[in-house]
């Protein structure tokens, strides 16, 4: 008897391995596998343990903001390279790279909005950027959102999810955490609330500055939120640090943060916020 001819296969080895690929998401936390519909309709929230991944800022938009629509202002500054910085790569090679990547101009994007009818003045930082960090761009950003809100008579919402100072800029992206906080004085001055919401992670430069200086601090669950991370300081001290040291529950536990709730909470906190906030504080 003779025995069937072996065909070739109709898939190669190289297209085995990428089926399935964009149709299947693995929670990093928990491990469940699930179709990458479920996390994208979850806002990148596992529905089965509750982890928040990275969100887009064009999903944030729509997560917090009226129809996501979003009225952008000063969308046409753009950063510069004023020490001609090198680490190995041009400052203004990595640049041109998070700006092709991310398709913003820099770590952040500011404009007005409305949250629940209410119109905000909204900012929110866009970590793919070189992990949020703050320059003189996004610092100038930040000042005039503040500025801005102040003259226009709105509510600050800004989120916040950065790992600080932008080193490439020096001491002109460390001049930025004192020029922000004046002008976010300015508007505390004028009577406007400030919703702060601190985002996984908030660190450096921009926690030390405006992102504790909220009339009411909201933390995403279980964000790192601190100034230096917990390596550096257990090296530092020479110490193990507590469980769950920096994390926001643990923050919320020792009175740095007022409230910490899930992504998918996080409008209708903030909206609750700013309707108390918008009662209790007349205008001076």
């Amino acid at each position: 008897m003779a025995w069937p001819e072996k065909t070739a296969p109709t898939t190669d080895a190289s297209e085995k391995r990428t089926l399935g690929k964009g149709v299947f998401r693995r929670c990093e936390s928990c491990g469940h596998t699930g179709t990458a519909e479920e996390l994208v309709a979850h806002f990148e929230v596992c529905p089965h343990c509750g982890h928040h991944h990275r969100l887009a800022a064009a999903r944030w938009r729509e997560l917090m903001l009226d129809d996501g629509a979003l009225e952008t202002w000063d969308g046409d500054l753009r950063p510069r390279d004023p020490l001609s910085f090198s680490d190995g790569t041009p400052y203004d090679e990595r640049l041109r790279s998070s700006q092709k990547k991310t398709g913003h101009h820099d770590a952040i994007e500011i404009g007005s909005g409305r949250v629940d009818g209410r119109p905000v003045a909204y900012g929110a930082f866009i970590f793919a950027f070189m992990g949020g960090s703050m320059g003189s761009v996004v610092g100038e950003k930040v000042t005039r959102l503040f500025e801005r809100a102040t003259r226009e008579g709105l509510p600050v919402v800004l989120l916040q999810a950065s790992g600080g100072a932008r080193m490439q800029e020096g001491i002109l992206s460390l001049m930025q955490m004192a020029k922000s906080v004046s002008a976010l004085e300015r508007l505390r001055a004028a009577g406007l609330p400030f919703v702060s919401c601190l985002l996984h992670p908030t660190t450096g430069g921009v926690a030390a500055s405006f992102a504790f200086l909220g009339d009411v601090n909201i933390a995403e669950a279980n964000a790192l939120i601190g100034f230096a991370g917990p390596r550096v300081i257990e090296n530092t001290i020479g110490q193990t640090l507590p469980q769950g040291f920096q994390r926001a529950e643990f923050l919320l536990e020792h009175g740095m943060v007022d409230l910490v709730c899930s992504r998918l909470e996080l409008k209708a906190r903030t909206s609750l916020v700013l309707a108390h906030l918008a009662g209790a504080r007349p205008r001076a």
